[in-house]
């Protein structure tokens, strides 16, 4: 099968080739994410990785596999997305500061004749952090991009995760060692 990332991260593409399959990236960078207030927040993610797929921009070939995937961030009984401004990215990191949270993330994996999906989570626990650590971190490295507005790979998750129970990959947007499982029927 030919393997086809639906995703723009670069994160993602990057965790994808530590699998060592070959892959091309391909996606619709116009995809519009609708969350179902029905839904549980765990199942959320997968919920907005199967949207992604299914906005995919043609039709896939028999030979091809697409995989998209959704990150979230759960904290104190709210789903945190990606910010949409520095303001709602400090509120967002003020909001995990001292405490612990679960990282969502849902993958999508379908052909032309079937689809398959999971969801991994992580927990994430943070030091306290000052307002300026916050509005520095913010300021410099610009998380708009990243749910929770933050990534572990960066200075915050230097300096501020404490710990961390579970896959640390999926943190930073891929669950790689199931993914990994999942798509070995395909290899």
């Amino acid at each position: 099968m030919r393997i086809i990332l639906g995703s723009g991260s670069p994160r993602r593409q990057e965790l994808l080739k530590g699998l060592d399959i070959p892959f091309t990236v391909e996606y619709n960078p116009e995809v519009e994410e609708h969350i179902d207030p029905l839904l549980p927040p765990e199942a959320v993610p997968e919920s907005l990785a199967k949207q992604k797929s299914l906005a995919f921009p043609r039709p896939l070939a028999q030979d091809e596999l697409l995989i998209t995937a959704d990150t979230l961030v759960y904290a104190c009984g709210q789903v945190l997305g990606k910010p949409h401004s520095r303001q709602e990215a400090i509120q967002m990191l003020s909001l995990l500061s001292g405490k612990t949270h679960t990282v969502w993330t849902g993958v999508f994996l379908r052909t032309s004749q079937s689809a398959d999906s999971f969801t991994d989570a992580t927990e994430v626990t943070f030091v306290p952090l000052s307002q300026e650590e916050i509005a520095c971190y913010v300021d410099k490295y610009k998380p708009y991009d990243k749910a929770g507005a933050y990534g572990a790979q960066d200075w915050i998750g230097y300096v501020g995760i404490e710990r961390i129970q579970g896959s640390y990959f999926n943190v930073m947007g891929l669950p790689v060692h199931l993914l990994y499982r999942h798509l070995q029927p395909y290899l």
